[in-house]
């Protein structure tokens, strides 16, 4: 009975050494990638704005009331001195009415009185207070004639309609925006600076504008910093600028997206880098580098300058050369990545 036992043990002891270890299965983890190419170029930030023109009017009507017409829209090239948009009339025509017959009473009265005042049947003072009549009642018409044509907006230069800000049948106020004029000529970018950027720039500092909409066929223009905010804008705490162009032609229309690059002195060259790609080592920078085969290794890169848009590598990678550009703590040398591109930009 015990050998028998014993040899039952030996058999199954036999059979599980013979069973070889399930290798064990590695997934691939989705990560996002990035192609090395742009090139760092200089030091100097790169902002987003909007192409303004350098002179931009708000026009409204000088008194208050429904309008009856809008002559232009958006787009439409106007001249000095066209007629915009138009306000019902009727009660400024019977003002001007009335203060046009109280004038001409006025006039009769003086006339009349001068008269009497040679027969001496009035006295001076009569009729100097009819000369006073008479000069109100014309500054009265003279005021209503005035409100009459407020009816009337008209374009105090030439320029082209930029936004119209109320239509036909609406009733504004005095003062309130009807349509943007801007002025043909002069174009620039506007652009908002944030809080940590502004001790670096300088009214007049040089910069470049690329035209965002024209693609591998970019226009590129050379501007200056015109105008720069002392105070920062209360809901987006960044600094208002103006840059302007100093080589714009008709391929700059107004509302176009641009970036503004200002320039330094200061010449680095390079490759420019998501920040979130770069893996630290204690004080050695890194970057998990994409083989053909899908697998990482980390390479260890040199670090030129850290900016607003990226980090300039100055070595250890070269142009075409993929790298993860997220999620790189999450990786060990050798591991294989599903390749998520997230394009060509920082």
């Amino acid at each position: 009975m015990k050998h028998s036992l014993l040899l039952l043990a030996l058999t199954v002891a036999l059979a599980a050494c013979s069973k070889e270890a399930a290798p064990r299965v590695k997934t691939e983890r989705p990560a996002s990638t990035y192609v090395v190419g742009i090139p760092g170029g200089d030091s100097g930030n790169v902002y987003s704005g909007e192409i303004r023109a350098r002179h931009e009017t708000v026009l409204g009507f000088r008194i208050g009331g429904k309008i009856v017409a809008r002559m232009v829209d958006a787009g439409t090239f106007v001249k000095e001195g066209q007629t915009l948009a138009r306000i019902d009339a009727s009660d400024t025509g019977l003002q001007e009415s009335a203060a046009t017959a109280q004038y001409r009473l006025a006039e009769e009265e003086l006339k009349r009185h001068r008269e009497l005042r040679d027969k001496g049947f009035v006295s001076q003072s009569a009729l100097d207070a009819k000369e006073n009549a008479l000069k109100a009642a014309a500054a009265q018409a003279g005021l209503a004639r005035n409100q009459a044509a407020y009816t009337n907006l008209l374009s105090d230069r030439a320029g082209v309609v930029s936004a119209t800000l109320a239509e036909v049948g609406q009733v504004v106020s005095a003062g309130q925006p009807v349509v943007r004029v801007a002025q043909t000529g002069e174009s620039e970018v506007a652009v908002a600076i944030p809080e940590s950027r502004i001790a670096s720039l300088k009214v007049g500092m040089p910069a470049e504008i690329e035209l965002s909409a024209g693609g591998a066929d970019a226009k590129r223009y050379t501007g200056r910093l015109r105008e720069l905010s002392p105070a920062a804008d209360p809901a987006s705490r960044t600094y208002p600028a103006r840059v302007l162009l100093n080589n714009g032609d008709a391929n700059v229309a107004l509302g176009m997206t641009a970036r503004v690059r200002f320039g330094t002195a200061e010449k680095i060259s390079g490759y420019l880098v998501p920040i979130s790609a770069i893996f630290q080592q204690g004080e050695q920078a890194a970057l998990w580098v994409v083989a053909q085969d899908r697998s990482v290794a980390l390479r260890p890169v040199t670090i030129a300058a850290y900016r607003d848009d990226g980090a300039l590598v100055s070595s250890g990678v070269v142009a075409g050369e993929r790298i993860v550009s997220a999620g790189v703590h999450k990786l060990t040398a050798g591991d294989k990545i599903q390749i998520i591109d997230s394009g060509k930009t920082p």
